[in-house]
């Protein structure tokens, strides 16, 4: 595989990567104040998405995989509100562990991320063209 072809097949599997984590971002910014229907229920819990580095076996590359979309174990966060059909016996509701700031900041580094290689394949695109434009004959 020349160079050129590589790189944009390592930049086209990063868009799918960087954009599979976007949706997990999403979604989580998306619930941050769902609670649950019925009393002393859990909350939405927060997604979390992990990546690993496989070995493309046709054409030797490294791309990234998302491995799994796990959840975030971490405690929820209670507020007192006895009237939230959420709420338990002492009047408390379970919130989602999910801080929208947090969140912010993985949607702004994923989505950076998706630039940068969508730039890469642009950039691709445009040496693959002016090398046919130099090998054409005068």
């Amino acid at each position: 595989m020349d160079p050129l072809s590589a790189a944009s097949k390592i930049a086209g599997n990063a868009l799918e990567a960087q954009a599979n984590r976007l949706r997990v971002v999403s979604e989580n910014m998306a619930n941050a104040q769902s609670t649950a229907r019925v009393a002393g229920g859990d909350p939405y819990q927060r997604k979390t998405i992990s990546f690993i580095a496989e070995l493309d076996r046709q054409t030797g590359l490294n791309l990234i995989k998302s491995d799994v979309i796990g959840r975030d174990k971490s405690a929820f966060p209670t507020e007192y509100d006895p009237g939230n059909v959420a709420a338990d016996e002492t009047g408390h509701v379970k919130l989602p562990n999910v801080n929208v700031l947090i969140e912010m900041g993985d949607m702004r580094e994923a989505n950076r991320s998706y630039e940068a290689n969508l730039q890469i394949i642009k950039q691709v695109r445009s040496l693959n063209s002016m090398t046919i434009e130099l090998m054409r004959p005068s």
